[in-house]
């Protein structure tokens, strides 16, 4: 009786432990939650507003290094704006990044110059600008097909922004 409770025993461990792996797992990172501080709307030629999406600012070397890495939960009104202090040639990667996004390169003077849709999450693959860009325009992956967002195109930073000069 004791040898037949302690065999069933045995079966019942081995079995619980046989997907176990040898090495132990890394913790997952932790979504970051971004705080939205400003606005960005986006503007045709005539100057009408095709619309607006709450966006966390990096503005400087940590918070534009860090991105939307670990962002697992992004708004489909939401993004990040990211402000350099020069307009020059920009390239961006999506490592650490597990949303797809539509990025958006926009020259000194608000021009949209280049937005690369549909990034794939993960990559390290250069995103380039192609042209200079003081500011660059993170969204969900589709935001500028749906809204019709295209090159040429402005955008306005909303008056609250003290990041704007």
């Amino acid at each position: 009786m004791i040898r037949s409770i302690l065999i069933i025993s045995l079966t019942i461990l081995l079995i619980g432990c046989s997907g176990r792996e040898d090495q132990p797992r890394e913790a997952e990172e932790p979504s970051r939650v971004l705080d939205y501080v400003s606005e960005v709307t986006f503007e045709r030629a005539d100057g009408d507003s095709v619309s607006t999406v709450r966006v966390a600012v990096a503005d400087d070397d940590h918070t534009r290094s860090e991105g939307l890495m670990n962002v697992s939960d992004l708004p489909d009104d939401a993004g990040m704006l990211f402000i350099f202090e020069t307009n020059e040639p920009r390239s961006f990667w999506m490592a650490s990044t597990p949303l797809s996004l539509d990025i958006i390169f926009i020259t000194e003077d608000y021009e949209i110059v280049r937005i690369h849709r549909n990034t794939p999450p993960y990559s390290h693959d250069r995103i380039e600008s192609e042209e200079p860009a003081k500011y660059v325009v993170e969204v969900n992956a589709g935001y500028t097909l749906r809204r019709d967002i295209t090159e040429g195109m402005r955008i306005r930073i909303s008056d609250k922004s003290p990041w704007i000069k």
